[in-house]
């Protein structure tokens, strides 16, 4: 690990690591951040990430973008309502929402996608909250000292894509472009490096497809082409992060529906359809792997309650009950983009 020098005076600095690196993340490791510059640094760095994960001192929680519920129950939305962050704390079943981006203080792009890695967030293009004209902008969030930072754009406007990453790297596919034009188009983007690099291209075209990483894979499931929009493809592209090249699997998505939040990593490497599996979910269905948790939500119909429910998985991969979970009205907004995050 990189030395850091007097970090508690008086400690030994592999003792004060230890003393700093059991904070919890929710409050007490953000204000040991703003102490001085030195802890500021560390517990920045990937090292230390590095170390809490080697210790068993992360841990994973639910972050979704999710649509805003007005304060006023009578309150009119004049468009679409507003998209803010929520994260969703599995081991105290706790809820709290994010302060949104400085560039956009009524709420994050609409539909922008969202990835993380090493205990940060990735924010991904989406409408303009105001003029709704399609964006390129990223954004990273940290989620230790609580702030976001922009960085480099997406190399094109695209929407509805599918997103994932692996090892510091988030992979976009496909999705369609200002024209509403389907894309077959794939790029990675490194988060410490601030640098996109493009991929070859998929087989086919690919809008409102779904991304999903299993192993050192990146999946792009189903999806559309630009004139057969709804006719979802039951077949998959994967990327081999190992090999840098992709292959097609059929038959890999076998409902008539889109994979977009619902989709999920079953046993012997098939895909399963969490909206299937129980119906009070099975409209707008959004469903987060956390370690051996699945957080699912979703409503039994069109204008009514969402509800969200908690589902063990066993080490032989056997899903457990679905387990209801208490959710606040502010918190029952529609999900649009969801990920696991590592924190």
């Amino acid at each position: 690990m990189t030395q850091f020098q007097a970090l508690i005076p008086g400690l030994p600095e592999e003792l004060a690591i230890e003393c700093l690196s059991r904070l919890h993340h929710t409050a007490h490791l953000a204000a040991a951040a703003a102490v001085c510059r030195r802890w500021h640094h560390l517990i920045k760095s990937r090292d230390f990430f590095n170390h809490r994960k080697k210790t068993g001192r992360t841990q994973f929680a639910a972050c979704l973008i999710q649509a805003v519920i007005p304060h006023g129950i009578d309150e009119e939305l004049t468009g679409p309502p507003a998209s803010g962050i929520t994260f969703f704390d599995p081991m105290n079943l706790e809820w709290n929402r994010v302060d949104t981006v400085h560039d956009f203080p009524d709420g994050v792009p609409l539909f922008c996608q969202v990835s993380s890695s090493e205990g940060k967030l990735v924010l991904m293009g989406g409408w303009h909250p105001k003029s709704f004209q399609e964006m390129s902008s990223m954004f990273v969030y940290d989620i230790t000292t609580r702030r976001f930072r922009r960085v480099k754009d997406m190399p094109s406007k695209r929407s509805l894509f599918a997103t994932g990453e692996i090892h510091g790297k988030v992979f976009v596919a496909g999705g369609h472009d200002e024209e509403k034009n389907a894309l077959d188009s794939a790029w990675v983007y490194d988060i410490e490096g601030d640098a996109w690099t493009e991929l070859t291209r998929m087989s086919e075209k690919r809008d409102e497809c779904h991304g999903l990483v299993i192993g050192s894979e990146f999946w792009v499931i189903s999806g559309y082409d630009t004139d057969h929009q709804g006719m979802f493809k039951p077949s998959a592209e994967v990327y081999d992060t190992e090999l840098a090249q992709w292959r097609r699997v059929e038959d890999a998505w076998n409902w008539c529906q889109s994979p977009k939040l619902c989709v999920g990593a079953g046993k012997n490497g098939k895909l399963i359809n969490w909206a299937e599996l129980n119906s009070e979910v099975r409209v707008g269905t959004c469903a987060v792997e956390l370690g051996n948790r699945i957080l699912v939500s979703g409503s039994a119909a069109d204008e009514e309650t969402r509800r969200c429910f908690l589902v063990e998985r066993d080490e032989n991969g056997e899903y457990g009950a679905f387990k209801e979970l208490t959710v606040p009205r502010k918190f029952q907004g529609v999900i649009r983009s969801a990920c696991c995050v590592e924190i």
